[in-house]
């Protein structure tokens, strides 16, 4: 089916005629329609093409207004103020917009023009490390990205950057070549994932927790050992050295070593990224390794185009406005002096590797905000090389940090790093005691309160997440985030369960639009809202905010609490009004899950 035109645009249209047929003189002219609070819509394109033809605004707006014929659409229109104009619309064109909404799949959602190729850069945990609090925002927004981009028409490759090569592995390589059963796994243990899916919507199921915890137990184990025998023994030091020459050069034996770590790594990341209720696939998984073999190249490229100059014997590139305390340029250095790669250098490879090969006109980099100048400065080299462009562009979707209680960056008691999946299962915890509490009055068995604890608590820990704008902090307190009340993904969800249990109740009564009735209050705010759906996703898709598909969430649903406090549903007074107003229930419904679910966060029919 079509996209569904949303009421913005056909009253844009109107005006906009009507100024032609009034104001021939006038050309193409911009109407500047906006929300109002003293109307549905106000215009206020006439006070600037006022001075422009120098003519009273308040005539020219009256003339508009004379000229203007849209019946079924425009209720009444009133010149305010300085020729302003304010717009009321017809409740018909209302209800036949949203019955237009809910007979499409896709809510009458529009593609965006233009769509393309984004390579999105999201989810970077560590081989052979724990996955901590840090690694939460860019996962989660990461994550929302693709989905509301994907909806929107774009084509999407995910890529996760993982870190799984450096000196370190020749510590962990050599120690175990020493010591080789020590990633052994029980008989009861599961295999190492080396192809798979994690998350709901996959193809297999991610490791259990359980899984998970022992291979991250055995890496801690391994290299806590390997460690200490580094520290303490000056030959093995040597020998682990002598072992990342050969993980560089590509011995065998060492790379089939590095491969269990990688394998053993990814047991654990598809467990804690299945409690995520995310999705991470095998493929998508291009780590730090997956460029070392465009290493040489990029530089040679760089160097041999001026791009990059030798500087103290390390490649570097400079620029002006970057510059250290003391006023010297601070460079880019893609090579070090002894020869070895560093972040840059796989870093603009991938940006090659991922225009060149992959095809992409978008490159989005999730990435923490203090890494912000390295990433001006990557983008910036790539620009000069050519890989990008004015049709070729990258950015970075900046987040800034996770906080506790105290406003100061989120630790332990003992002032350790949180460990992501402890933060998880305290929210499910939390959640779970809250689903608990209801439960008797939703008739859930235990088996649904526990299902829906964990869709509670991880969908709260998202939303707490994805309701700030990226780029701040935010406070990490797990009471707010399961209250029922307030600005939560716990309020959206019980939103969402009342619908579907009054919808429910309704029996054989069907839901369905009667354009000829009048609209209460309450009702018409509900439904002009769900009318905006399309157009928040687009400049959610287009500025990179997920935060606004989060914002618009939580407004519709305080709209649905209000219209379901004034408007008696099942109750109403005549037949049509019932199932009209189950109507707006069930269009309000699968707006709240789409929207949910493109947060990653799901929406049980019963809580």
């Amino acid at each position: 089916m079509a996209s569904v035109p949303s009421l913005a645009s056909t009253v844009e249209q109107h005006i906009a005629s009507a100024l032609s047929a009034a104001l021939p003189e006038a050309g193409a002219a911009d109407v500047l329609l906006r929300r109002s609070d003293r109307a549905d819509f106000q215009a206020n394109g006439i006070l600037a093409l006022a001075k422009k033809l120098k003519g009273n605004p308040r005539d020219l707006a009256t003339r508009v207004v004379a000229a203007l014929s849209a019946p079924g659409v425009v209720e009444d229109v009133e010149v305010s103020g300085p020729g302003f104009l304010n717009i009321t619309v017809a409740d018909r064109a209302i209800t036949d917009t949203l019955a237009a909404r809910l007979a499409d799949d896709r809510l009458g959602v529009a593609h965006a023009p233009n769509a393309g190729t984004t390579v999105i850069d999201y989810a970077q945990p560590n081989v052979a490390k724990e996955m901590h609090v840090g690694h939460l925002r860019s996962a989660v927004i990461g994550a929302a990205m693709v989905e509301i981009l994907e909806f929107m028409g774009e084509k999407v490759i995910r890529r996760h950057h993982i870190g799984d090569w450096g000196t370190q592995f020749g510590m962990l390589i050599q120690y175990l070549m020493e010591h080789p059963h020590e990633l052994d796994r029980s008989e009861d243990a599961p295999a190492p994932v080396t192809a798979g899916t994690a998350g709901a919507s996959g193809t297999a199921a991610a490791p259990s927790e359980e899984a998970g915890e022992a291979a991250m137990s055995n890496l801690n184990r391994l290299y806590k050992a390997s460690r200490a025998a580094f520290d303490s023994d000056e030959e093995f030091k040597a020998r682990a050295r002598d072992r990342v020459v050969a993980l560089q050069a590509g011995d065998e034996e060492t790379l089939a070593l590095w491969q269990r770590f990688v394998d053993e790594s990814k047991v654990y990341f598809y467990s804690v990224f299945g409690t995520l209720d995310m999705e991470v696939r095998d493929p998508d998984i291009v780590g730090e390794s997956g460029y070392n073999d465009m290493l040489a190249e990029t530089c040679r490229i760089l160097e041999e185009t001026g791009v990059a100059v030798r500087s103290e014997g390390a490649l570097c590139v400079f620029f002006d406005d970057v510059k250290g305390p003391d006023g010297k340029q601070v460079p880019l250095i893609v090579q070090k002096s002894n020869g070895g790669f560093g972040y840059a250098a796989t870093d603009l490879s991938a940006i090659r590797d991922r225009v060149g090969n992959l095809g992409a006109d978008t490159l989005l980099y999730v990435v923490d905000v203090r890494q912000s100048l390295h990433f001006k400065m990557v983008f910036e080299t790539a620009r000069r090389a050519g890989w990008l462009n004015d049709e070729v562009h990258a950015s970075q979707l900046a987040f800034g940090t996770v906080l506790g209680k105290d406003g100061k960056p989120f630790k332990t008691r003992e002032g350790e790093t949180v460990r992501l999946v402890d933060l998880l299962d305290e929210a499910v915890d939390r959640a779970t005691a809250v689903v608990r509490e209801k439960a008797e009055k939703a008739g859930l068995g235990e088996r649904e309160i526990e299902e829906n604890g964990r869709y509670v608590g991880i969908g709260a820990v998202k939303y707490a997440d994805l309701s700030t704008s990226a780029v701040r902090d935010y406070k990490f307190d797990l009471d707010q985030m399961v209250s029922l009340s307030g600005d939560t993904s716990v309020y959206l969800q019980y939103a969402y369960a009342r619908i579907r249990s009054i919808l429910r109740k309704a029996g054989d009564v069907s839901p369905a639009p009667h354009p000829e009735l009048a609209l209460a209050p309450a009702e018409r705010a509900l439904g002009l809202h769900l009318d905006r759906f399309g157009e928040t996703l687009a400049e959610a898709a287009s500025g990179h905010e997920p935060h606004k598909v989060a914002a618009y969430l939580y407004q519709l649903a305080s709209l649905y609490t209000s219209f379901y406090d004034q408007c008696p549903v099942l109750k109403a007074d005549t037949p049509e009004q019932v199932a009209n107003r189950l109507f707006l229930c069930e269009l309000t419904g699968r707006t709240l899950e789409k929207g949910l679910a493109l947060l990653g966060i799901r929406a049980p029919e019963r809580l």
